[in-house]
């Protein structure tokens, strides 16, 4: 019986999306001498971590059927606060990156109460609370970022670990942890069963609302930890940290096959993705080009993965029909 290709990439697409990785990883190395460097890929590595995180989180609220647009600006704003806490108030550097992360927990449970309580769209919902934690982020920096940040977790930014970035190694911790949760425990099958039909999950006794809050509050603590992982790799709290952590990872969850509708994909497939968009953008610095393109490119990006993501849900149900 021979075998559709494309239906073998909408099926298993993680496979899929791993293949073409390894693809334009090739195509990558041969067109720049540069790319295969130890430095580069340095380089590339940690900035996938940071996203990454942010993909890590977002693709789980995209099992559940979920989308959360305020996840960059939860970053944002958990990256100052930690920096005013350690800096402003001279708290401990460990401490003030804990209650960093609470902060983050605190703003995905506002996230998820209010979309679980209140039946609320998420989509819509975020778009308000992404205005809210950015305009709270410019009101306690005044647009000012804030230096001096103590040496002590710089590392865990700028540090390296037998030649791999720390944050890369947090984030594939984080990864492995997620997977399994997802894919080899009771709690992630409730996640796939909510994300497919969370009317017949909450019929089966399934807890819909209390599984979706505490997805969203998993999804902040991501974005607050790549929030704070940043202000360690920089050195000091920008206020425009997590600007770019909107459309990226939607962007990278559908490349790596979490579909929109909820209850398909994985985060590793989202990681997957991630890479892919990384990649593609690195390519675009070592040629030269302006890096104001790379906005256009992730637009680029988002659409076709949206619109493959429709034309393979579309295929499927034709050829099951």
């Amino acid at each position: 019986m021979r075998l559709n290709p494309f239906k073998a990439l909408v099926v298993n697409p993680v496979a899929g999306v791993f293949v073409v990785l390894l693809v334009i990883f090739a195509v990558s190395s041969l067109l720049s001498p540069y790319f295969l460097s130890s430095y580069n890929l340095s380089v590339v590595a940690r900035a996938l971590a940071f996203v990454g995180l942010v993909t890590i989180g977002q693709a789980s609220l995209m099992i559940l059927g979920e989308i959360d647009l305020s996840l960059g600006m939860i970053g944002g704003l958990c990256g100052v606060v930690a920096g005013i806490l350690m800096v402003n108030f001279g708290l401990n550097p460990w401490l003030g990156m804990l209650l960093a992360l609470m902060l983050g927990a605190a703003c995905g449970l506002l996230n998820g109460g209010l979309v679980s309580l209140l039946r609320l769209h998420s989509l819509v919902l975020t778009i308000g609370t992404a205005g809210i934690f950015g305009g709270a982020n410019l009101v306690l920096t005044r647009g000012v970022a804030i230096t001096n940040i103590p040496k002590e977790i710089q590392f865990l930014g700028r540090g390296d670990l037998f030649g791999v970035p720390m944050p890369f190694i947090i984030m594939l911790v984080v990864l492995v942890l997620v997977s399994y949760l997802t894919l080899k425990t009771p709690f992630g099958r409730y996640m796939y069963a909510i994300g497919n039909n969370a009317a017949a999950a909450r019929m089966l006794g399934i807890k819909v609302d209390g599984i979706r809050t505490l997805v969203f509050v998993f999804a902040g603590v991501m974005s607050a930890l790549a929030g704070v992982l940043m202000v360690a790799r920089l050195g000091t709290a920008q206020p425009s940290i997590g600007e770019t952590w909107v459309l990226a990872p939607i962007a990278a969850s559908v490349i790596g096959g979490v579909t929109t509708t909820g209850g398909v994909g994985t985060p590793l497939g989202a990681i997957f993705g991630a890479a892919i968009i990384g990649i593609i953008e690195n390519i675009i610095v070592l040629f030269g080009v302006s890096p104001y393109w790379q906005g256009i490119v992730s637009g680029v990006i988002v659409v076709l993965a949206i619109s493959f993501d429709a034309i393979s849900r579309r295929y499927l149900r034709a050829d099951t029909a």
